[in-house]
């Protein structure tokens, strides 16, 4: 169930992050920009998911419909208020909902980790209403939580009027608040875990079989290191879709509204943000900072694409001696064309003990 205490101490977290996921303006070599990739999509994001950055958007801002895009933030909002292995009952409200289903039966119990498959894999508007009752207290309740994650995230384009994401006029996102919001729940590991499972079994107690949930989202079978996220389609959103997927260490999202040929173009757009931005490394761990005795706590790395190493400035921000604690010193700053990108932390050399430092 939610708690005052458990969103408190998320909305702590997202506000010490929210620098990560703050674009800047991408240049390469003599400011040209990497070829535009192009899609068939009415808008486009793609997003680094580490760093936050984005990487190419079209119409990213546009307010859209996002059908079943919306139970990324059911799932994360549930992820976070609730436990795994609560029983979440099928009420009167939730039972045979309009739309996609898993078919739960009136009155039947399921773990909340296994509704959340249920709801990511077969997109299931049952599953949805069931959870977000379980949490909220009633769907209103539920809806209301979604509404304050998406301000607390920075979603300024966004607004969610259920949590399955049928039509309606108050319900609305756009392709960067998607990106910003996968990218967010991509970095908790159990939204992660779900959201790459190709397939999953969970008890049926009505049947002598078990459910068995093949995922819909054929990017897990069609692109090499593909690892989520979600599909989605109304008659009026038309076709959506979140995919991500990892190469070399370093993860991807694209976000499509409106895209008839979406498994294409994103395929087309991961392979250009993996082409074209790659991560690369700016600061080493135990780095000495010149002209001091301190070392770097931690690496760091950003996606860059060609030429725009030029336009990165690197800042030593220390703090008063008596505020000092241990051996931290203060922290590195790194920016792209002026603005902040990440910080590093600093440390005293002197009083590093061997293999201390952590990744």
């Amino acid at each position: 169930m939610y708690t005052t205490r458990a969103f408190k101490h998320s909305l702590a977290w997202i506000l010490t992050s929210v620098m990560l996921v703050l674009p800047s303006q991408a240049w390469g070599a003599d400011n040209k920009l990497p070829p535009n990739p192009g899609t068939h999509a009415r808008a486009t994001s793609l997003i680094d998911v580490t760093s936050g950055r984005l990487l190419y958007s079209v119409r990213g801002d546009e307010i859209l419909p996002i059908a079943s895009l919306t139970k990324i933030m059911t799932a994360i909002v549930a992820i976070e208020q609730g436990q795994m292995d609560e029983k979440v009952k099928v009420t009167k409200q939730s039972f045979a909902k309009e739309g996609s289903s898993i078919y739960l039966r009136l009155g039947e119990e399921m773990t909340l980790e296994n509704m959340l498959y249920g709801l990511m894999l077969r997109s299931g508007n049952d599953a949805a209403s069931a959870i977000a009752e379980h949490i909220g207290g009633s769907e209103e309740g539920f809806v209301y939580l979604m509404n304050l994650k998406a301000e607390a995230l920075g979603l300024t384009h966004s607004h969610f009027a259920n949590p399955h994401g049928l039509d309606a006029k108050t319900h609305y996102s756009s392709a960067n608040d998607l990106a910003k919001l996968t990218a967010y729940a991509l970095r908790n590991p159990k939204f992660s875990k779900i959201v790459s499972t190709p397939m999953r079994t969970a008890p049926n107690p009505n049947d002598p079989w078990d459910y068995k949930w093949a995922n819909k989202n054929k990017m897990l079978r069609l692109y090499e290191g593909a690892d989520g996220v979600k599909t989605g389609f109304t008659k009026i959103a038309r076709r959506c879709l979140v995919s991500s997927a990892t190469r070399n260490q370093q993860q991807l999202a694209v976000v499509t509204i409106n895209d008839g040929d979406d498994w294409n173009d994103h395929a087309k757009l991961l392979d250009f943000g993996f082409k074209y931005y790659p991560l690369k490394t700016l600061v080493e761990q135990g780095q000495v900072v010149a002209g001091t005795t301190w070392v770097t706590g931690t690496s760091f790395k950003y996606p860059l694409c060609e030429g725009e190493e030029q336009y990165i400035s690197k800042k030593e921000v220390t703090i008063a001696p008596g505020i000092a604690q241990f051996n931290y010193r203060g922290k590195l700053e790194l920016q792209l064309q002026g603005a902040p990108i990440g910080e590093v932390p600093l440390f005293e050399k002197a009083l590093i003990e061997p293999n201390s430092l952590h990744p």
